[in-house]
């Protein structure tokens, strides 16, 4: 039998996902975005690990998180040293 409180908690995952996505697509700058990103795909791993889904949950943190996350921030600070430079 199920928790009563379980749809509420999938519930509330589903929106702290949803917001977090959803500031990052409407943030300005782009490393608070990137960090809203990597926050998005974290509350999605935690979902697939409290649905009973460890290794996707894994592999979300892991690359969705982690690696993506990194490899924004690496490109940013990549292309926003070269616009400076052009510029200043």
């Amino acid at each position: 039998m199920a928790a009563p409180l379980e749809p509420f908690i999938v519930a509330l995952l589903l929106g702290i996902t949803l917001a977090a996505f959803l500031v990052a697509i409407f943030q300005k700058d782009y490393v608070r975005a990137v960090i809203a990103f990597a926050a998005g795909s974290a509350f999605v791993a935690a979902l697939f690990a409290y649905l009973g889904a460890p290794f996707a949950a894994v592999l979300e943190l892991t690359v969705g998180a982690g690696l993506t996350a990194v490899l924004f921030l690496v490109a940013i600070t990549l292309t926003r040293g070269t616009e400076e430079d052009a510029h200043g």
